[in-house]
């Protein structure tokens, strides 16, 4: 009896202990409160939600934009809008779609809020960057329909040719503004790709070995690795654009020697990859999902990984097949038509592993699984289709036709929004700790499955029949009529999906079911934290077993301790074996990123009319890094007396 009560009265103790802890980590991590704190956020989950937000929000705009064009096309000789509306609104509609949902949802959105949690650490590297990057993010959206709600939205499509969006033929600021989103939209992309970086490869967890990293983890690694490659390319041709056009450079303009083309390789060379940005952390997604609903590790999980790797470098090996119709060298034509065909075999491979882990488990349909099935589905229509087009007869005969149009929506759509809802129902309990509604679940994927293949599938035969793309209108006698009809009532199914999903959103947040800490009884370690986390993520910071960390772990899997809980203190670990190799303290809450993020965002458009702005613009920026990176006098002092400036 006697030991039985001193074993009760060790575990309150311990868990009046823990309770203290808590409170004072609670403290510590906080973000500050009131109108100006919502400025000096800096907490991964915090900037993550706003990414998702945002992000989505774009989404939205982006597809009522299609509706519209979709309104347009349904009727031969329709004068709903002007040719130059039309312009407007594709070109919006495909800028808003690739810059401002696609990279930031699939990447940004999902690996600042997922990725910390991962891999068990309390917020990510770089905090204050990582809300300068969302800031920038969010002013290049707002910069971009401002110009559009005053009759200046860029309208020369996603990809702004050069010589149409030259000097010559793009009057007024229209294509500058193009030009300057870019600017926006990657510097924010390569702020994020280093944060993902250095806290995955410093920041996991004890144990979480190169072997045991989780795959969404792996996915989110390869595309920011792709991201550093890979974006520089485009912001140095629009850069160049724009100063063709502000500041009377000639770098595409061959009467003196420059070279039209030279705009689509630089472009290209950052578009083909992009497609691969966005697709692979769908699979990643999927991977995760399969292996939870699978209730298994998923199979293969070296190949998955490896499939990854192959992929990101093989992308940067295709961005010629978007100009096959330009009159390349045929040496060049084989060489890119092979390695078009070549990116299907990591695909494929991930195929085969997934269909192996759903066959040798138990599985467990649920709107999140369902959706995974629609991604296997639409995906692979949209994975035959790019094999024709990377035939170079078969491409010259489709270019520019709506054969293009719907290859490269069921690529995207299928390697990435299908995931990505998958993902909205798998992780809305860890976000809101409430659980969506799965009867409204399964209504919105079926209505948005069936609408998007209405919408979507008929543009195949329209290609081949010749319907040229970015035309806004058609003559009656053409026999498009009909197929464009049908694609519009498909538009209104998906349109009512993602109402429902929405619905189900809003809902649930008020009244939805309360959700378990693991309602799935996943294995990843974002589902060791409450629903939603903790500010600190973390009571007591995890080690890691395997690659599945929840089904991995000892009945004894020691934790980590004596870290100073007084400040925002966290573990670094070594690259390979993630052994700790030491600690390091994360900046406070600061408005000083705010600040330099509305400056960047005055010298941006200010360069976009007068060029002297960036010398300008230069010196406010500056003020505000130095305000960004002087130190406290508290964390001065505190420097000072754990001589982290002593000399050795």
């Amino acid at each position: 009896m006697s030991e039985q009560r001193a074993a009760l009265i060790e575990q309150t103790i311990s868990t009046a202990e823990e309770a203290e802890r808590a409170r004072n980590l609670e403290r510590i991590w906080a973000e500050p409160k009131g109108f100006i704190g919502w400025f000096k956020a800096v907490h991964h989950t915090t900037i993550g939600k706003r990414y998702m937000v945002t992000a989505f929000a774009f989404f939205l705009a982006g597809g009522l934009l299609a509706g519209a064009m979709r309104l347009q096309l349904a009727f031969p000789e329709s004068h709903l809008m002007s040719p130059d509306l039309y312009n407007q609104i594709f070109t919006m509609h495909g800028s808003i779609m690739m810059f401002l949902f696609a990279v930031p949802m699939m990447f940004e959105a999902l690996a600042v809020y997922f990725v910390p949690l991962m891999v068990g650490t309390r917020n990510i590297a770089f905090p204050r960057l990582n809300a300068f990057s969302y800031y920038l993010f969010l002013f290049g959206g707002l910069m971009l329909f401002a110009f559009f709600f005053v009759n200046s939205g860029p309208d020369r499509g996603w990809f702004a040719y050069v010589p149409l969006s030259g000097p010559d033929y793009g009057a007024g600021k229209r294509a500058d503004i193009w030009a300057q989103l870019i600017t926006f939209t990657e510097v924010s992309a390569l702020a994020v790709a280093v944060e993902v970086i250095v806290t995955v490869f410093k920041l996991r967890a004890p144990g979480m070995s190169l072997n045991r990293i989780p795959i969404f983890v792996w996915g989110q690694v390869v595309v920011a690795f792709m991201v550093i490659f890979a974006m520089p390319g485009v912001v140095v041709s629009s850069t160049m654009l724009l100063l063709d056009r502000t500041a009377s450079t000639q770098f595409f303009n061959p009467a003196v020697g420059g070279d039209v083309l030279l705009f689509q390789h630089l472009f290209w060379w950052f578009g083909h990859p992009e497609v691969y940005i966005i697709f692979l952390p769908g699979t990643a997604i999927v991977s995760t999902i399969v292996a939870t609903f699978s209730r298994r590790h998923v199979f293969g999980y070296m190949a998955l990984v490896l499939s990854l790797i192959a992929t990101g470098f093989v992308a940067f090996g295709l961005w010629v097949h978007h100009m096959f119709a330009t009159g390349i060298p045929q040496m060049s034509e084989a060489f890119f038509t092979a390695a078009s065909m070549m990116i299907a075999i990591p695909a494929g491979a991930q195929i085969f592993c997934w269909l192996a882990t759903i066959v040798t488990g138990k599985p467990v349909l649920k709107t999140p699984m369902w959706w995974v099935l629609g991604f296997f589905f639409v995906f692979i229509i949209g994975g035959m289709t790019g094999i024709f087009v990377a035939s170079v007869p078969v491409d010259l005969q489709v270019h520019d036709t709506y054969f293009v149009v719907a290859h490269f929506h069921y690529v995207l759509i299928g390697g990435a929004v299908f995931p990505l809802f998958g993902a909205f129902a798998y992780w809305f309990p860890k976000i809101t700790g409430r659980m969506l509604s799965e009867r409204i679940g399964m209504w919105s994927f079926w209505l948005f499955t069936i609408g998007f293949n209405i919408t979507f599938f008929p543009m195949h035969i329209l290609g081949l029949r010749g319907m040229p793309r970015r035309v806004y209108t058609y003559p009656a006698d053409a026999g498009w009529t009909v197929l464009n009809q049908i694609q519009s009532c498909g538009y209104l199914l998906l349109f009512a999906g993602v109402s429902l999903f929405l619905w189900n959103v809003w809902t649930s947040l008020r009244r939805g079911e309360a959700a378990p800490p693991n309602p799935w009884q996943a294995g990843g370690l974002e589902w060791a934290t409450d629903s939603p986390p903790r500010a600190y993520n973390f009571l007591n910071l995890p080690t890691v077993n395997g690659s599945e960390a929840l089904w991995d772990a000892l009945p004894d899997q020691p934790v980590i301790s004596g870290l100073h809980e007084d400040v925002r203190e966290i573990v670094t670990t070594r690259i390979h074996d993630a052994e700790p190799d030491g600690r390091d303290e994360l900046p406070e809450p600061s408005i000083w990123p705010f600040i330099a993020a509305v400056v960047t965002t005055a010298l941006f458009i200010g360069s976009i009319f007068r060029p002297i702005a960036v010398s300008i613009g230069a010196i406010p920026l500056a003020i505000a890094l130095i305000g960004w990176f002087w130190p406290t006098r508290e964390e001065s002092e505190r420097r000072r007396r754990r001589d982290i400036w002593q000399k050795s």
